[in-house]
């Protein structure tokens, strides 16, 4: 079947989705979210593409992006040299995809793709839908329990538009042009139903790690790591693709079975 074609955005500027293949876990930990942040910055330069938000779920990433906003320039003898107009977002995400598969593949020693085939798009063509959608990105970790307030969550970027000696990876400017930074916390404080590129209610929120550990009971009759480890390693390897199935991420099997990261790769990889 042939893929429906992406609607324009006759300003250019998009709400995207990229989601982890089959839910997934794409941020493990700090480090990954860093790395996933620094290709932003990189790209953003190279592709030309200008970034009033973002916030990266432990699955998914949600940007606000306007699509060759500047033009492509690259770095060299420490001077930037134009090459070009920006880039479309096409060509962005690939670019980001393949550095950070790359990245990931590498570090938890695993083959295989990482991300969903198409990341997800929604034109935005209004101020007040900008802000409704800006507003729900730095909410998510609310919506997904994480959080009670949205300066809690430091892999957004809230904290840029509210914090005035906080680095920015965003072009703040462009928002707080439309409203007051006052304004805008008074905004996205506001309870509300927004609901844009959604995704399932159970897989935003987060498993604890005793609903992690009731999971492996009820499955493999194992109340602890170490009666989990003296399972054959066949009868391991099946439980451990079982309990990622289940939507427990890496890290969370690890803590609970006492295995590291690398060892439960190997299991879903084989």
């Amino acid at each position: 079947m042939a893929r429906r074609a992406r609607k324009a955005s006759e300003s250019g500027i998009y709400h995207v989705m990229i989601r982890g293949i089959n839910r997934q876990t794409i941020f493990e930990d700090r480090e990954d979210e860093e790395k996933y942040l620094e290709l932003l910055r990189s790209y953003r330069k190279r592709c030309g593409f200008a970034l009033y938000g973002y916030c990266l779920m432990g699955n998914h990433v949600h940007l606000l992006v306007k699509e060759a906003a500047h033009p492509s320039v690259i770095s060299g003898n420490g001077s930037d040299i134009e090459i070009g107009p920006g880039e479309p977002l096409e060509n962005v995400f690939k670019r980001i995809g393949v550095s950070y598969v790359t990245y990931f593949n590498r570090k938890y020693k695993r083959v295989g793709h990482l991300f969903q085939d198409r990341y997800k798009s929604e034109p935005v063509e209004s101020d007040e839908y900008l802000l409704m959608a800006l507003r729900y990105i730095h909410r998510n970790p609310i919506k997904a329990g994480i959080c009670e307030k949205p300066e809690e969550y430091a892999a957004s970027s809230y904290r840029e538009y509210i914090n005035e000696n906080e680095e920015k990876l965003t072009e703040t400017e462009f928002v707080l042009g439309m409203i007051t930074k006052n304004q805008l916390i008074e905004y996205t404080e506001q309870e509300n139903e927004d609901r844009f590129l959604d995704m399932e209610q159970a897989q935003d929120h987060p498993m604890t790690d005793e609903e992690a550990k009731a999971a492996m009971l009820q499955l493999t009759g194992c109340g602890s790591a170490a009666e989990f480890q003296k399972l054959k390693k066949s009868d391991k390897d099946e439980f451990f693709r079982k309990l990622r199935q289940d939507g427990i991420n890496i890290s969370q099997i690890g803590r609970i079975t006492g295995y590291s990261r690398q060892v439960i790769y190997r299991a879903l990889e084989a």
